[in-house]
């Protein structure tokens, strides 16, 4: 049985996130994922006013008059989210870490998809693949996602996103909405992250701390790796070394972006200390906006 504090935590993230995934993001949920499903349902008579481009040159020609094709709106979609619960996640400064970030973001990820009919399933990796459920529905499946990403402890420290692409790739037989949580604290994944989002919806959400961005004044530091465990002895009190520190965070962030950007998929960025609903819902309306 799982502890008291463990189940209020739970409770208090299935609380605010089923409000903001009725509330804030269905619309733009439905519009953006659920509109881009459409499957074939039958065929009838052309109409005026029907888009010739639905036209049935097959059955027309059969017929000797024009059949255009119906279709449908998917039913339901399978939603995976994929979780880098890599050590660096356990990282934060402020109120929350990254770790739990990423649960309460899957969460309202996970409830706005549910409320839409669709499945969801959960993808744990670290520098391996370390759990998969597969997507199903209902309120209960959705608690247990959201344990699994607070409270699964991974084999693994390491980050190795370009793994758990290839999984995914293989995994899914069909296509599918995939959110890829991560602080990208990794390099070498740019060819999965193509074939992924060409062969499904890719999302891709980095989850950073402000702490990480830049190095405070606090003198000399002994500074560990959690994903290495590597320590390493630094004055912070060296205007260089800050500097330094800041252009590489620059640098290396940039490449992340342009990682996106190059295999055009859609990204936003998140902190740990700021609120993510404001830049969730910018994000789905202006993907919205742009679909249509």
């Amino acid at each position: 049985m799982l502890p008291s504090e463990v189940l209020k935590k739970i409770r208090r993230i299935e609380i605010t996130t089923r409000k903001q995934a009725s509330e804030l993001f269905a619309g733009d949920y439905h519009s953006i994922f659920k509109g881009r499903g459409m499957e074939f349902s039958e065929v009838r008579e052309y109409q005026p006013g029907d888009d010739i481009r639905t036209i049935d040159w097959n059955v027309t020609a059969r017929y000797s008059y024009p059949y255009v094709k119906k279709y449908q709106e998917e039913r339901e979609l399978s939603v995976i989210l994929a979780v880098d619960l890599s050590a660096s996640g356990i990282f934060g400064s402020i109120e929350r870490s990254k770790n739990e970030l990423a649960a309460e973001l899957g969460a309202v990820l996970a409830f706005t998809a549910v409320n839409n009919n669709d499945k969801v399933g959960l993808l744990i990796f670290t520098d391996k693949v370390e759990k998969f459920v597969p997507p199903k529905k209902g309120r209960s499946h959705i608690l247990r996602l959201i344990r699994e990403i607070l409270y699964y402890k991974p084999e693994g420290r390491g980050t190795d996103i370009a793994a758990a692409l290839d999984h995914l790739n293989s995994a899914l037989n069909r296509r599918s909405v995939i959110f890829l949580i991560s602080d990208f604290f990794d390099s070498g994944y740019d060819r999965q992250i193509g074939i992924t989002g060409r062969r499904h919806d890719l999302v891709a959400f980095r989850i950073s701390d402000p702490r990480e961005l830049n190095l405070s004044d606090l003198g000399i530091l002994a500074l560990r790796d959690a994903e290495t465990g590597d320590i390493v002895e630094v004055d912070t009190s060296n205007n260089r070394i800050r500097k330094e520190f800041r252009d590489r965070v620059v640098q290396v962030r940039g490449d992340t972006v342009q990682t996106f950007k190059k295999k055009d998929v859609d990204y936003i960025d998140l902190f740990t200390g700021s609120d993510y609903t404001t830049p969730l819902v910018n994000f789905f309306r202006s993907r919205a906006r742009r679909m249509r």
